[in-house]
């Protein structure tokens, strides 16, 4: 799988040194849980733009030119939109800024509310470039961050309402909006190339249809770059076809090699909920020096042994892309620990964020690499809350970066007494800069550890 942003992202050498891979035997299990049912416009093929067009409509496709551009579903209440493209310019002789635009239409005669309830938006380049940041940091004001998807996902698990989105939008009956009117320039950069990720959760209180559309910045009296109108992103609904290059098509599911492709359509299922249990209402503690760990992001052909698939399945999609929404960008993993001590004496237990080395069937474990591989595989944010000594909820913020075969270093480290309890939560919008798939562990502390 192609890690996006890769084009122009920092490469991150970890080592020069030949890798030894490393097998740890513990169970890995099922993760408990399933996404919900939320729709999610998500737009995020092709991934490279050097032309104007239609990126996605789920408009009908009755009156336009190019019908086969527009998928037909309308959004009803709650619903989520992804965006996520990179701008590159064709030569140096043209570094017009490519704007990207996200219409909304309400089809009925009278008017929709639309409500806002988290949104953010950056660059690449200046809001969140690709810089090298500790493997794990705690950030409790959420100012770190290494990439644009990074910097979304962060102010999202925030429940942040970046201030470019109003609370609340109207749309009369037979209306457009405009939603998003944003650029992602190139001029100055070295390459001409540049990245925005976006990511929104709305509810409204009728239908609506969206599309997302590329399209450069016209020209003012002056001959100054000025935003499209709205009739201009009107026009390039109407009259635009898809934008081309596309990306390569995915091959069937079932089939081998596995081509994945990038995902242009709306899946279903915004949020994994789970609560981790193996007894009961209760996920009884590995035994002392064991571990068990659990698939995040789990795929076709890296299912790490559990053959569950997390990825979400597409409602509608074009021919040429995904058939699912394979890494499961900007789904939020919301997971209850409810870890028990059954022994009869304290146990010491740690949960810990690792990205084993991809593999459908396990052969004697997990396999890590000892150096890790110099390629990230996972840019992001991760909230921890649990019960502290006194019986206080604390509720704590790491920004984590991690390798391919990188063991990870633990979120949280708790001490439980004989026959008793501890909770954790853990939360997580899984980044548009990350490669799936990664694990949760739990480990039990042996006696020299603790």
């Amino acid at each position: 799988m192609v890690i996006p942003f890769i084009i122009f992202a920092q490469t991150l050498l970890i080592s020069s040194q030949p890798s030894q891979e490393i097998v740890q035997s513990h169970q890995v299990y099922p993760l408990p849980g399933k996404l919900n049912s939320i729709p999610v416009f998500n737009s995020n093929s092709p991934e490279l733009v050097i032309n104007e067009g239609i990126l996605l409509s789920t408009f009908p496709p009755q009156g336009k030119v190019y019908k086969n551009a527009h998928l037909n579903f309308p959004f009803p209440g709650k619903f989520d939109i992804f965006v996520h493209h990179v701008a590159k310019a064709q030569s140096f002789d043209n570094l017009s800024t490519l704007y990207l635009g996200i219409l909304l239409y309400n089809p009925r005669q009278t008017q929709v509310n639309l409500k806002i309830i988290h949104g953010a938006s950056y660059l690449s380049q200046p809001d969140a470039p690709f810089i090298k940041l500790p493997s794990q940091v705690e950030d409790s004001l959420g100012i770190l961050y290494a990439g644009p998807g990074s910097r979304v996902m962060g102010d999202i698990l925030r429940r942040h309402r970046q201030d470019i989105f109003p609370p609340y939008l109207i749309i009369h009956g037979k209306k457009s909006r405009i939603l998003v009117n944003l650029p992602i320039p190139v001029k100055d950069l070295d390459p001409p190339l540049n990245g925005r990720s976006t990511y929104v959760r709305l509810e409204t209180n009728g239908n609506v249809y969206v599309a997302s559309l590329a399209k450069f910045a016209p020209l003012d009296e002056n001959g100054k770059e000025r935003p499209p109108t709205l009739q201009e992103w009107k026009t390039v609904l109407q009259n635009g076809n898809l934008v081309t290059p596309r990306d390569r098509p995915p091959t069937p599911p079932g089939t081998e090699p596995i081509i994945y492709g990038r995902v242009a359509g709306v899946s279903q299922g915004s949020i994994w909920q789970g609560r981790l249990t193996n007894r009961g209402n209760w996920l009884a503690i590995p035994p002392k020096g064991s571990a068990i760990s659990y698939p995040l992001s789990s795929l076709q052909g890296g299912t790490l042994g559990t053959k569950q698939v997390q990825s979400a399945p597409m409602l509608v999609r074009y021919p040429d892309t995904a058939y699912q929404a394979h890494g499961n960008y900007g789904i939020q993993y919301s997971l209850t620990l409810p870890l028990y001590n059954p022994t009869l004496e304290p146990q010491t237990v740690t949960v810990t964020l690792q990205t084993p080395v991809k593999q459908d069937k396990l052969i004697g474990g997990l396999s890590f690499l000892s150096p890790p591989a110099p390629q990230v595989f996972f840019r992001g944010p991760i909230s921890v809350r649990y019960l502290d000594p006194i019986q206080t909820w604390q509720t704590r913020y790491f920004h984590i970066v991690q390798h391919r075969g990188e063991f990870g270093k633990p979120l949280v480290k708790q001490t439980i007494l004989p026959q008793l309890w501890k909770l954790v939560r853990i939360n997580f919008l899984y980044p548009p800069d990350a490669t799936p798939p990664q694990v949760l562990t739990v480990r039990t502390e042996s006696s020299s550890q603790q």
